[in-house]
């Protein structure tokens, strides 16, 4: 079962990809996490995406596909997986069929978590993010217990660059020229299915659930 979560950044397709792969076992295949990990570990890799993710613009496609490629051909991946954040563009998309049709594979799903840009600037706004382990909360949704401090490790939360309202909106801007297109495209290969990501998470995962067949 290979699976794409489509969706403007903040729409919350990373939280229902997480939900997906517990139920199904299967790994959860984020770029995002590739890309924090090595801005971590200030590799060179590291350095060149963080360079576009704090502009708001998306990372090129030549730092991302091969290092895609690359996992999903790994042993955790037999039975499938979801990838969330990628591909994020038409020649990206083409390029992970070309790789998939080679080992005689395709995309069997694509779901497009669907939310407007006005909610999806007030959630992402919201956001604080650990500046040691990197966990995630939101100041409305996923409140800590202590504000601005960490549940898990005690560290100071911060709003990241790449969630500051200014940057969202240029964020959605480039989402909507430039991975928008992808619905046309995995419409046409007749994966697509919307579901509506403004309803509540368990909704929204029962929605993807009748989807993908329980």
């Amino acid at each position: 079962m290979k699976i794409i979560m489509l969706g403007a950044p903040g729409a919350g397709k990373g939280t229902q990809a997480d939900k997906i792969c517990a139920k199904y076992d299967i790994p959860h295949i984020s770029t995002g996490d590739i890309f924090r990990a090595n801005i971590k570990n200030n590799t060179e890799l590291g350095q060149k995406a963080k360079s576009y993710m704090d502009k708001g613009l998306l990372v090129p496609d030549e730092l991302v596909v091969d290092l895609v490629v690359d996992r999903v051909k790994a042993d955790d991946c037999a039975k499938g997986y979801v990838l969330d954040g990628f591909p994020r563009t038409i020649p990206q998309a083409e390029a992970l069929d070309k790789a998939l049709e080679a080992s005689g594979e395709k995309v069997d799903f694509a779901i497009n978590v669907e939310v407007p840009d006005e909610n999806i600037i007030n959630r992402m706004s919201g956001r604080r993010a650990c500046v040691t382990c990197g966990a995630t909360y939101h100041i409305v949704h996923i409140p800590t217990k202590v504000e601005g401090i960490c549940d898990k490790c005690g560290s100071e939360l911060i709003l990241r660059d790449d969630d500051k309202p200014e940057t969202v909106k240029k964020r959605l801007d480039v989402y909507h020229e430039q991975t928008q297109p992808l619905i046309d495209y995995y419409t046409e290969k007749g994966v697509l299915h919307e579901v509506d990501g403004t309803k509540d998470m368990e909704e929204v995962f029962g929605a993807i659930v009748n989807i993908l067949g329980a």
